[in-house]
C-alpha cells in the first residue's frame, strides 16, 4: 500500500518520536539500524520529513533528529510528505483511467476501502502509535527485536 520510502518514513518518525519522548535525539545511524533501512536511503527520507516539518534536526555534537514536545503529527502528513496524495487516487488495478463513468471491476469496492484508509491516516497521530509501542501493544521490528 505504501511505497518503501513511506514505510521507512513512518517507522523513522515513530522511532524519533519515541526517542524524543525520552529526552533523546536520534542519529542517522541509530534510526537506520532501528528501522532496518540503508543509511543513505534513510538520510533522503529524513531530509523530506525535515523539509515538511514532520521532524526536526540539529547539527553538531549534541545534534540529531527529534520531534517537537507538542508533536501531534498525523500519519497522513508523513504519507503526503513522502508519497504525495497518490495513495488516495488511482485505480486499484493500476489502470490509467478509472472513474465512475469508466470503472474497473474493483472501483466501487475500492472506493470505500480507500476512504476508510484515508480517514485512519488523518485520525491517527504519531503519538497514538508511539504509545502503543511503549505499552508493548505493537512493535516496529520483527521478532528479532524492537527499539523499546
Amino acid at each position: 500500500m505504501f511505497s518503501k520510502a513511506c514505510e521507512y518514513g513512518i517507522k523513522a518518525t515513530l522511532f524519533i518520536a519515541q526517542e524524543s519522548n525520552h529526552g533523546n535525539r536520534a542519529s542517522l545511524k541509530d534510526i537506520a539500524d532501528a528501522i532496518d533501512s540503508p543509511e543513505s536511503f534513510t538520510a533522503k527520507i529524513l531530509q523530506k520529513l525535515v523539509q515538511q516539518d514532520i521532524i526536526l534536526s540539529k547539527k553538531g555534537p549534541h545534534g540529531g533528529f527529534f520531534t517537537d514536545p507538542d508533536h501531534n503529527k498525523k500519519l497522513s502528513e508523513i504519507v503526503k510528505a513522502i508519497d504525495g496524495d497518490n495513495i488516495y487516487q488511482g485505480c486499484a488495478l493500476g489502470f490509467g483511467e478509472c472513474s465512475e463513468d469508466h470503472p474497473c471491476p474493483l472501483h466501487s469496492e475500492f472506493l470505500g476501502i480507500r476512504n476508510e484508509f484515508k480517514g485512519m491516516l488523518e485520525n491517527t497521530t504519531v503519538q497514538d502509535l508511539v504509545e502503543k509501542i511503549e505499552l508493548g501493544q505493537s512493535f516496529l521490528k520483527s521478532e528479532l527485536g524492537n527499539f523499546q
